[in-house]
């Protein structure tokens, strides 16, 4: 066993998204110190010291299990991933050589505020397949407390305070074992657990704030096969089902990683995703809290006040990154940023534009929704009260109240032109439509970007 991987271009494509993992909610608009949602942190694959955690709810832990076909004298590489707290202090200087701690300290161009900084930290082991199913292997992990200074210089050079931050001792392990599985084909079970072996003591009344610097925090795992395969935990083949529903995860949950097609890698996060997850590719950089769009985080971090960008650059570089990202966003990078739809293909030639693949239309004779089989071609135009309708036809619209979107309701009897007939996989008929006199109709053709009714939600119209 060596406890140093070589470096490992099958993890290059995960990494990415892994990173997005490492830093989710790591800091939220509008990326203040100050602003509320920030003062709770640090919400995710968070371990904490033993002697903390079951009094606070919080676990210490985290297991990731699943099957794995190893070939030949398969060599698991693995990468444990986490952040570490770094408490940061924020002390103006006397003028006399010393210095004294202070809530806030004014710059030109950011407001220095105490905060917890987190920094990336890894731990790689490479052991061959054959050594782990004889028996468990253990990876230590101990990183000592420090402490760091960082001199806070004005414009004119002169030494204003300076940025005190200290970590505190951590210490964790790494154990993993595999199990032959008793299935037609050679497959076995890979077990890791990552556990926080702090023997720190909480004295009375320590809380959370005490806990995080002692802790892993979004702590993951990267694994992968020199050869062979990882199963799918969520579409596994029909033989390994029993094996992994047998498997038990805590805390986290494993996902083929490492681009599509690939079986090599797997991702084991505390936030659950789909296997061949992948950062969308409009993303012009990291900002850290995806429960909001890109979008609207870019413009609304751009209308920030002047003073409150001061405060988020001087709270954390990563919240002045974003904050500089943001006001240099050229207008057509954010464009990209405007309603990406990953169904749709482009069309040419006579079909519609931005007819999403998986709807059927005349143009898929072959493909029977149920069985995915020869069928009858799909009808251009169906009918409604007795009346055909089809693109160009018009309609009056009459949303259904249980199943309609409730803005839909504002558009109860008007006109609108059918755009598509479209059916989806279930066999249900949906037509797009635009509505008549709407300023951005030719838009929403040119993008595809249609209102949706079910056939008894419109009632056809005379042809003008």
């Amino acid at each position: 066993m060596t406890t140093t991987s070589p470096p490992d271009a099958r993890f290059a494509a995960a990494r990415q998204l892994a990173d997005a993992v490492l830093f989710e909610g790591y800091v939220l608009y509008p990326y203040r110190a100050s602003a509320a949602k920030n003062r709770m942190r640090w919400q995710f694959g968070v371990l904490v010291p033993p002697a903390w955690g079951p009094a606070h709810g919080e676990h210490s832990f985290q297991r990731t299990e699943l099957v794995m076909e190893p070939r030949g004298e398969a060599v698991l590489h693995l990468e444990l991933r986490f952040l570490r707290a770094w408490r940061r202090t924020v002390e103006q200087a006397l003028g006399d050589g010393s210095f004294t701690a202070v809530p806030e300290l004014h710059l030109p161009d950011r407001v220095l505020v105490p905060w917890d900084e987190g920094t990336e930290e890894q731990a790689e082991l490479t052991v061959p397949v054959a050594e782990l199913a004889a028996g468990e292997v253990t990876l230590p992990l101990v990183r000592p407390a420090r402490e760091e200074t960082e001199p806070v210089l004005g414009a004119d050079g002169r030494e204003r305070g300076r940025l005190v931050r200290s970590a505190e001792r951590i210490d964790a392990e790494v154990r993993l074992r595999a199990e032959e599985l008793d299935v037609p084909y050679r497959a076995l079970k890979l077990t890791v657990v990552v556990e926080n072996t702090a023997a720190w003591t909480p004295g009375p009344g320590a809380g959370r704030d005490s806990a995080l610097p002692r802790s892993l925090v979004a702590a993951h795992l990267l694994l992968g096969l020199s050869a062979g395969s990882f199963l799918s935990m969520t579409d596994p083949p029909e033989w390994a089902r029993p094996a992994v529903r047998g498997c038990d995860n805590r805390h986290t949950w494993p996902v083929l990683a490492g681009g599509e097609g690939r079986a090599d890698v797997v991702l084991s996060s505390p936030i659950i995703l789909e296997d061949h997850a992948a950062i969308a590719p409009e993303s012009a950089g990291a900002m850290y809290d995806a429960l909001e769009i890109d979008e609207i985080l870019a413009l609304r971090t751009a209308a920030l006040t002047d003073q409150e960008k001061r405060e988020a650059r001087g709270t954390d570089p990563r919240a002045a990154a974003v904050v500089d990202l943001a006001d240099s966003m050229p207008p057509e990078v954010l464009e990209r940023l405007h309603g990406a739809v990953r169904a749709l293909r482009e069309i040419t030639g006579p079909d519609r534009a931005g007819v999403p693949e998986d709807v059927f239309t005349p143009d898929t004779p072959w493909w029977d929704p149920a069985h995915g089989a020869a069928a009858e071609p799909v009808p251009e135009r169906i009918t409604v009260d007795g009346r055909p309708v089809g693109p160009g036809s018009r309609v009056l619209l009459r949303p259904g109240l249980r199943r309609t979107d409730a803005q839909d309701l504002f558009l109860r009897g008007r006109a609108a032109r059918v755009e598509a007939v479209l059916h989806d996989v279930d066999g249900g008929v949906h037509l797009a439509v635009t509505v008549d006199g709407d300023p951005g109709a030719d838009i929403r053709r040119e993008q595809g970007r249609f209102l949706y009714f079910q056939p008894d939600e419109v009632a056809p119209l005379e042809d003008e």
